[in-house]
Protein backbone atom coordinates (compact mmCIF):
# COMPACT_ATOMS: atom_id res chain seq x y z
CA UNK A 1 0.00 0.00 0.00
CA UNK A 2 1.39 3.50 -1.02
CA UNK A 3 1.30 6.12 1.92
CA UNK A 4 3.03 8.85 -0.89
CA UNK A 5 -0.11 10.61 -1.70
CA UNK A 6 -1.25 11.32 1.45
CA UNK A 7 2.29 12.69 2.90
CA UNK A 8 1.49 15.70 0.70
CA UNK A 9 -1.02 16.54 2.36
CA UNK A 10 0.49 19.71 4.69
CA UNK A 11 -1.18 22.67 4.80
CA UNK A 12 -0.02 25.30 2.09
CA UNK A 13 1.50 28.60 3.86
CA UNK A 14 0.78 31.95 2.16
CA UNK A 15 3.01 31.92 -0.38
CA UNK A 16 1.79 28.53 -1.50
CA UNK A 17 4.74 26.42 -0.76
CA UNK A 18 4.06 23.27 1.32
CA UNK A 19 4.42 23.90 5.11
CA UNK A 20 7.32 20.92 6.19
CA UNK A 21 6.18 18.58 9.01
CA UNK A 22 8.62 17.77 11.57
CA UNK A 23 10.36 14.65 12.65
CA UNK A 24 7.73 13.73 15.64
CA UNK A 25 4.75 14.24 13.56
CA UNK A 26 5.81 12.57 10.59
CA UNK A 27 6.48 9.61 12.75
CA UNK A 28 3.39 9.64 14.72
CA UNK A 29 1.46 9.64 11.17
CA UNK A 30 3.70 6.73 10.03
CA UNK A 31 3.36 4.98 13.51
CA UNK A 32 -0.46 4.52 12.10
CA UNK A 33 0.51 2.07 9.29
CA UNK A 34 1.33 -0.99 11.24
CA UNK A 35 -2.22 -0.90 12.04
CA UNK A 36 -3.69 -0.49 8.89
CA UNK A 37 -4.53 -4.15 8.03
CA UNK A 38 -5.42 -5.94 11.63
CA UNK A 39 -7.67 -2.92 11.36
CA UNK A 40 -9.40 -3.45 8.30
CA UNK A 41 -9.74 -6.82 8.34
CA UNK A 42 -13.41 -8.35 7.92
CA UNK A 43 -14.67 -4.63 7.86
CA UNK A 44 -17.25 -5.79 5.48
CA UNK A 45 -18.53 -8.98 7.80
CA UNK A 46 -18.57 -6.65 10.81
CA UNK A 47 -20.92 -3.72 9.04
CA UNK A 48 -22.93 -6.42 8.17
CA UNK A 49 -23.18 -7.60 11.61
CA UNK A 50 -23.41 -4.36 13.44
CA UNK A 51 -20.31 -5.99 15.46
CA UNK A 52 -18.02 -3.35 17.46
CA UNK A 53 -14.70 -5.27 17.70
CA UNK A 54 -13.16 -4.90 21.25
CA UNK A 55 -10.35 -6.56 19.61
CA UNK A 56 -9.85 -4.06 16.55
CA UNK A 57 -10.61 -1.20 19.70
CA UNK A 58 -7.66 -2.30 21.65
CA UNK A 59 -5.82 -1.78 18.46
CA UNK A 60 -6.96 1.54 18.58
CA UNK A 61 -5.54 2.01 22.36
CA UNK A 62 -2.29 0.49 21.38
CA UNK A 63 -1.75 3.01 18.27
CA UNK A 64 -1.37 6.40 20.54
CA UNK A 65 -4.31 7.81 18.13
CA UNK A 66 -6.68 8.36 21.41
CA UNK A 67 -4.23 10.18 23.44
CA UNK A 68 -2.75 12.87 20.62
CA UNK A 69 -4.49 16.11 21.80
CA UNK A 70 -4.28 15.55 25.25
CA UNK A 71 -1.91 16.72 28.07
CA UNK A 72 0.36 14.62 28.91
CA UNK A 73 -0.24 15.11 32.51
CA UNK A 74 -3.02 13.16 31.90
CA UNK A 75 -1.45 10.29 29.31
CA UNK A 76 -1.62 12.31 26.29
CA UNK A 77 0.74 13.57 23.71
CA UNK A 78 0.58 16.71 24.02
CA UNK A 79 -0.12 18.10 20.29
CA UNK A 80 -2.46 20.10 19.07
CA UNK A 81 -5.45 19.64 16.22
CA UNK A 82 -3.54 20.56 13.28
CA UNK A 83 -1.12 17.65 14.34
CA UNK A 84 -4.26 15.26 14.92
CA UNK A 85 -5.75 16.07 11.47
CA UNK A 86 -2.26 14.99 10.67
CA UNK A 87 -2.65 11.96 11.43
CA UNK A 88 -6.10 10.47 11.34
CA UNK A 89 -6.25 11.52 7.78
CA UNK A 90 -3.42 8.90 7.14
CA UNK A 91 -5.41 6.58 9.68
CA UNK A 92 -8.53 7.20 7.47
CA UNK A 93 -6.53 6.13 4.55
CA UNK A 94 -5.51 3.18 5.90
CA UNK A 95 -8.00 1.55 7.31
CA UNK A 96 -11.41 0.17 5.61
CA UNK A 97 -13.75 0.06 9.39
CA UNK A 98 -14.87 3.44 8.96
CA UNK A 99 -17.49 2.83 11.99
CA UNK A 100 -14.71 1.62 13.74
CA UNK A 101 -12.79 5.28 12.96
CA UNK A 102 -16.45 6.84 13.82
CA UNK A 103 -16.06 5.68 17.04
CA UNK A 104 -12.77 6.97 17.65
CA UNK A 105 -13.99 10.16 16.65
CA UNK A 106 -16.50 10.13 19.26
CA UNK A 107 -14.17 8.50 22.20
CA UNK A 108 -11.88 11.87 21.45
CA UNK A 109 -14.65 14.50 21.21
CA UNK A 110 -17.27 13.52 23.33
CA UNK A 111 -16.23 13.47 26.98
CA UNK A 112 -12.01 13.92 26.83
CA UNK A 113 -12.07 16.98 24.96
CA UNK A 114 -14.20 18.64 27.38
CA UNK A 115 -12.61 17.32 30.52
CA UNK A 116 -9.62 18.50 29.52
CA UNK A 117 -10.79 21.75 29.05
CA UNK A 118 -14.41 22.72 30.94
CA UNK A 119 -13.83 20.07 33.48
CA UNK A 120 -13.46 20.38 37.60
CA UNK A 121 -10.28 18.35 38.89
CA UNK A 122 -12.25 16.16 40.33
CA UNK A 123 -13.70 15.36 37.19
CA UNK A 124 -10.15 14.97 35.27
CA UNK A 125 -9.13 12.86 38.23
CA UNK A 126 -12.08 10.80 38.06
CA UNK A 127 -12.46 9.75 34.23
CA UNK A 128 -9.85 11.89 31.72
CA UNK A 129 -7.08 9.15 32.22
CA UNK A 130 -9.06 6.45 31.71
CA UNK A 131 -10.93 8.00 28.72
CA UNK A 132 -7.75 9.01 26.49
CA UNK A 133 -6.48 5.27 27.55
CA UNK A 134 -9.62 3.83 25.90
CA UNK A 135 -10.33 1.70 28.94
CA UNK A 136 -13.90 3.18 29.80
CA UNK A 137 -15.78 4.10 26.47
CA UNK A 138 -17.87 7.29 26.16
CA UNK A 139 -20.77 9.17 24.37
CA UNK A 140 -22.58 12.64 24.22
CA UNK A 141 -26.46 12.77 24.49
CA UNK A 142 -27.24 15.76 22.55
CA UNK A 143 -30.15 14.96 19.56
CA UNK A 144 -33.56 14.57 20.77
CA UNK A 145 -36.40 12.86 18.64
CA UNK A 146 -38.04 16.47 18.21
CA UNK A 147 -34.43 18.45 18.29
CA UNK A 148 -31.62 17.02 16.16
CA UNK A 149 -29.43 19.97 14.49
CA UNK A 150 -31.38 22.67 16.62
CA UNK A 151 -29.88 21.47 19.94
CA UNK A 152 -31.64 24.69 21.57
CA UNK A 153 -34.90 22.85 21.30
CA UNK A 154 -34.33 20.15 23.15
CA UNK A 155 -36.71 19.37 25.97
CA UNK A 156 -34.55 16.81 28.12
CA UNK A 157 -34.81 18.95 31.45
CA UNK A 158 -32.49 19.32 34.55
CA UNK A 159 -33.96 20.63 38.01
CA UNK A 160 -31.66 20.81 41.20
CA UNK A 161 -32.90 19.09 44.38
CA UNK A 162 -30.54 19.26 47.20
CA UNK A 163 -26.81 18.49 46.49
CA UNK A 164 -27.93 16.61 43.40
CA UNK A 165 -29.54 17.55 39.73
CA UNK A 166 -32.13 15.28 38.17
CA UNK A 167 -32.48 14.51 34.67
CA UNK A 168 -35.88 13.94 32.94
CA UNK A 169 -36.07 13.45 28.92
CA UNK A 170 -35.13 11.40 25.89
CA UNK A 171 -31.87 11.48 23.53
CA UNK A 172 -31.46 10.21 20.28
CA UNK A 173 -29.74 8.33 18.05
CA UNK A 174 -26.79 8.40 20.07
CA UNK A 175 -23.51 7.71 18.79
CA UNK A 176 -21.50 4.62 21.19
CA UNK A 177 -24.24 5.27 23.50
CA UNK A 178 -25.35 1.41 23.51
CA UNK A 179 -21.65 0.30 24.26
CA UNK A 180 -20.83 3.60 26.97
CA UNK A 181 -19.78 3.30 29.97
CA UNK A 182 -19.88 7.07 30.71
CA UNK A 183 -22.04 9.62 28.49
CA UNK A 184 -22.12 14.07 28.34
CA UNK A 185 -25.90 14.62 28.55
CA UNK A 186 -26.81 18.15 27.50
CA UNK A 187 -30.04 19.42 28.96
CA UNK A 188 -32.00 22.26 29.55
CA UNK A 189 -32.31 23.96 32.82
CA UNK A 190 -34.46 27.15 34.05
CA UNK A 191 -34.50 30.22 32.04
CA UNK A 192 -35.99 31.27 28.43
CA UNK A 193 -32.64 31.86 26.54
CA UNK A 194 -31.72 28.73 25.17
CA UNK A 195 -28.30 29.34 24.97
CA UNK A 196 -27.66 30.15 28.36
CA UNK A 197 -29.70 27.55 30.20
CA UNK A 198 -28.42 24.43 28.73
CA UNK A 199 -25.97 22.81 30.45
CA UNK A 200 -23.92 19.73 30.78
CA UNK A 201 -23.33 16.36 32.62
CA UNK A 202 -21.36 13.39 33.22
CA UNK A 203 -24.32 10.29 33.66
CA UNK A 204 -22.20 6.89 34.66
CA UNK A 205 -23.90 3.95 32.83
CA UNK A 206 -25.51 1.89 35.57
CA UNK A 207 -27.28 5.67 37.37
CA UNK A 208 -30.54 4.69 38.89
CA UNK A 209 -33.26 5.96 35.92
CA UNK A 210 -30.91 5.68 32.83
CA UNK A 211 -32.14 3.69 30.27
CA UNK A 212 -30.15 2.89 27.17
CA UNK A 213 -31.63 0.91 23.96
CA UNK A 214 -30.13 -1.92 21.96
CA UNK A 215 -28.47 -0.88 18.60
CA UNK A 216 -30.49 0.24 16.06
CA UNK A 217 -29.73 -0.97 12.78
CA UNK A 218 -28.84 1.57 10.01
CA UNK A 219 -27.74 2.17 7.21
CA UNK A 220 -24.15 2.49 7.27
CA UNK A 221 -21.41 2.79 9.52
CA UNK A 222 -22.47 -0.72 11.00
CA UNK A 223 -19.68 -1.13 13.66
CA UNK A 224 -20.38 2.24 15.36
CA UNK A 225 -23.59 1.33 17.49
CA UNK A 226 -26.11 4.22 17.86
CA UNK A 227 -29.08 4.16 20.21
CA UNK A 228 -31.73 5.78 22.07
CA UNK A 229 -31.43 6.79 25.31
CA UNK A 230 -34.02 7.87 28.49
CA UNK A 231 -33.53 9.47 31.70
CA UNK A 232 -36.23 9.09 34.26
CA UNK A 233 -35.34 10.93 37.45
CA UNK A 234 -31.62 10.20 36.63
CA UNK A 235 -29.93 11.67 39.95
CA UNK A 236 -26.50 12.50 39.98
CA UNK A 237 -24.00 14.87 42.47
CA UNK A 238 -23.56 18.37 41.19
CA UNK A 239 -20.08 17.76 41.09
CA UNK A 240 -21.03 16.05 37.39
CA UNK A 241 -21.65 19.63 35.85
CA UNK A 242 -19.30 19.59 33.44
CA UNK A 243 -18.26 23.47 33.30
CA UNK A 244 -20.15 26.24 34.62
CA UNK A 245 -24.50 26.32 34.87
CA UNK A 246 -26.06 27.52 31.70
CA UNK A 247 -22.77 26.95 29.87
CA UNK A 248 -23.67 23.68 27.74
CA UNK A 249 -24.52 25.82 24.58
CA UNK A 250 -20.46 26.93 24.50
CA UNK A 251 -19.13 23.34 25.77
CA UNK A 252 -20.70 21.73 22.55
CA UNK A 253 -19.62 24.35 20.24
CA UNK A 254 -16.38 23.39 21.07
CA UNK A 255 -16.97 20.10 20.81
CA UNK A 256 -18.27 20.33 17.46
CA UNK A 257 -15.65 21.71 15.65
CA UNK A 258 -13.28 18.89 17.19
CA UNK A 259 -15.97 16.42 16.18
CA UNK A 260 -16.16 17.74 12.81
CA UNK A 261 -12.14 18.24 12.38
CA UNK A 262 -11.52 14.29 13.48
CA UNK A 263 -14.55 12.98 11.31
CA UNK A 264 -14.28 14.38 8.11
CA UNK A 265 -10.20 14.67 7.76
CA UNK A 266 -10.28 10.74 8.27
CA UNK A 267 -12.78 11.24 5.12
CA UNK A 268 -10.54 12.59 3.32
CA UNK A 269 -7.79 9.71 3.84
CA UNK A 270 -10.76 7.37 3.05
CA UNK A 271 -11.35 9.28 -0.35
CA UNK A 272 -7.78 9.41 -1.57
CA UNK A 273 -7.59 5.32 -1.01
CA UNK A 274 -10.71 5.47 -2.68
CA UNK A 275 -9.17 7.86 -6.17
CA UNK A 276 -6.22 5.27 -6.34
CA UNK A 277 -8.16 2.20 -6.48
CA UNK A 278 -10.40 3.82 -8.91
CA UNK A 279 -7.42 5.19 -10.98
CA UNK A 280 -6.13 1.37 -10.83
CA UNK A 281 -9.22 0.00 -12.37
CA UNK A 282 -9.71 2.64 -14.75
CA UNK A 283 -6.25 1.58 -16.26
CA UNK A 284 -6.68 -2.27 -16.32
CA UNK A 285 -10.21 -2.80 -16.99
CA UNK A 286 -10.94 -2.51 -20.62
CA UNK A 287 -14.17 -1.95 -22.52
CA UNK A 288 -14.50 -1.78 -26.24
CA UNK A 289 -10.68 -1.82 -26.91
CA UNK A 290 -9.25 0.41 -24.57
CA UNK A 291 -8.80 1.01 -20.70
CA UNK A 292 -11.84 2.63 -19.17
CA UNK A 293 -9.72 5.78 -18.25
CA UNK A 294 -9.52 6.69 -21.31
CA UNK A 295 -12.96 7.51 -21.64
CA UNK A 296 -13.62 11.08 -21.03
CA UNK A 297 -16.52 10.46 -18.90
CA UNK A 298 -14.84 7.89 -16.65
CA UNK A 299 -11.66 10.61 -16.70
CA UNK A 300 -14.03 13.53 -15.85
CA UNK A 301 -15.45 11.14 -12.65
CA UNK A 302 -11.72 10.53 -11.70
CA UNK A 303 -11.00 14.38 -12.11
CA UNK A 304 -13.63 15.33 -9.81
CA UNK A 305 -12.64 13.08 -7.35
CA UNK A 306 -9.50 14.51 -7.27
CA UNK A 307 -10.78 17.91 -7.20
CA UNK A 308 -12.95 16.85 -4.04
CA UNK A 309 -9.98 15.52 -1.85
CA UNK A 310 -7.88 18.68 -2.51
CA UNK A 311 -10.88 20.87 -1.92
CA UNK A 312 -11.89 19.13 1.50
CA UNK A 313 -8.01 18.72 2.59
CA UNK A 314 -7.75 22.79 2.18
CA UNK A 315 -10.60 23.70 4.41
CA UNK A 316 -9.98 21.21 6.90
CA UNK A 317 -6.17 22.05 7.38
CA UNK A 318 -6.72 25.75 7.45
CA UNK A 319 -9.67 25.34 9.80
CA UNK A 320 -7.64 23.31 12.33
CA UNK A 321 -4.58 25.76 12.01
CA UNK A 322 -6.64 28.70 12.61
CA UNK A 323 -8.01 26.62 15.60
CA UNK A 324 -4.57 25.48 17.07
CA UNK A 325 -4.14 29.07 17.12
CA UNK A 326 -7.26 29.44 19.01
CA UNK A 327 -9.11 31.99 16.59
CA UNK A 328 -13.18 31.69 15.82
CA UNK A 329 -14.01 28.99 13.35
CA UNK A 330 -17.50 29.48 13.39
CA UNK A 331 -17.82 30.11 9.51
CA UNK A 332 -14.93 28.09 8.65
CA UNK A 333 -15.64 24.77 10.12
CA UNK A 334 -19.67 24.79 9.07
CA UNK A 335 -17.94 25.55 5.25
CA UNK A 336 -15.35 22.62 6.36
CA UNK A 337 -18.18 20.22 6.94
CA UNK A 338 -20.59 20.92 3.91
CA UNK A 339 -17.53 20.79 1.72
CA UNK A 340 -15.87 17.23 2.78
CA UNK A 341 -19.17 15.35 3.42
CA UNK A 342 -20.72 16.30 -0.16
CA UNK A 343 -16.94 15.07 -1.89
CA UNK A 344 -17.44 12.24 0.12
CA UNK A 345 -20.50 11.54 -1.25
CA UNK A 346 -20.22 12.01 -4.89
CA UNK A 347 -16.91 10.41 -4.44
CA UNK A 348 -18.25 7.00 -3.16
CA UNK A 349 -20.96 7.14 -6.01
CA UNK A 350 -18.42 7.57 -8.56
CA UNK A 351 -16.30 4.82 -7.60
CA UNK A 352 -19.40 2.32 -7.57
CA UNK A 353 -20.36 3.75 -11.24
CA UNK A 354 -16.23 3.42 -12.46
CA UNK A 355 -16.68 0.00 -10.88
CA UNK A 356 -19.86 -1.07 -12.41
CA UNK A 357 -21.33 -4.53 -11.57
CA UNK A 358 -18.18 -5.11 -9.48
CA UNK A 359 -18.58 -1.88 -7.11
CA UNK A 360 -22.32 -3.04 -6.47
CA UNK A 361 -21.37 -6.65 -5.17
CA UNK A 362 -20.13 -6.28 -1.57
CA UNK A 363 -16.53 -7.67 -1.83
CA UNK A 364 -15.17 -4.74 -3.78
CA UNK A 365 -16.05 -2.48 -0.45
CA UNK A 366 -17.25 0.16 -2.43
CA UNK A 367 -21.04 -0.45 -1.78
CA UNK A 368 -20.23 -0.11 1.78
CA UNK A 369 -18.16 3.21 1.25
CA UNK A 370 -21.03 4.72 -0.20
CA UNK A 371 -23.69 3.49 2.49
CA UNK A 372 -21.33 4.81 5.04
CA UNK A 373 -20.73 8.00 2.94
CA UNK A 374 -24.95 9.03 2.85
CA UNK A 375 -24.99 9.49 6.26
CA UNK A 376 -22.14 12.66 6.13
CA UNK A 377 -24.05 15.76 5.11
CA UNK A 378 -26.95 14.19 7.69
CA UNK A 379 -24.65 14.06 11.19
CA UNK A 380 -22.46 16.62 12.74
CA UNK A 381 -25.31 19.24 11.90
CA UNK A 382 -26.81 18.69 8.43
CA UNK A 383 -25.87 20.06 5.72
CA UNK A 384 -28.70 22.17 5.16
CA UNK A 385 -28.39 23.62 8.79
CA UNK A 386 -24.83 24.39 7.74
CA UNK A 387 -26.18 27.00 5.13
CA UNK A 388 -28.07 28.55 7.08
CA UNK A 389 -26.32 29.14 9.13
CA UNK A 390 -24.03 30.47 6.83
CA UNK A 391 -26.13 32.58 5.42
CA UNK A 392 -26.90 34.53 8.56
CA UNK A 393 -23.24 35.22 8.78
CA UNK A 394 -23.08 36.85 5.44
CA UNK A 395 -26.14 38.59 6.54
CA UNK A 396 -28.79 36.77 4.01
CA UNK A 397 -31.10 35.45 6.46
Amino acid sequence: MTTASTETAAPATPGGQTSPWNAEQKQLRKSMEQYFEPLSAGAVEDDLNGVFNREKWDLIRESGAIRIPFDPEWGGLGHDALTLTYVLEHLGYGCRDSGLLFGLATQIVSMAIPIQKFGSDELKDRYLRRLIDGEILSAHAISEPGAGSDATGMVTTVTTDGDEYVLNGQKAWCTSGPIADILTVYAKGEGDDAATSISAFIVERGTPGLEISDPIPKMGLGTSPFGMIEFNDVRIPKSNLLGRPGSGFFVLEHVMTWEILCIFVMMCGEMEQRLEMCIDYAKKRKQFGAPIGSNQYIAGKLVDMKLGIENSRKHLYDTARRFAKKRSVVAEVSMAKLVTSEANLQSALNAVQIFGARGYIRETGLEKQLRDAVGSPIYSGTNETQRIRLASMMGIS
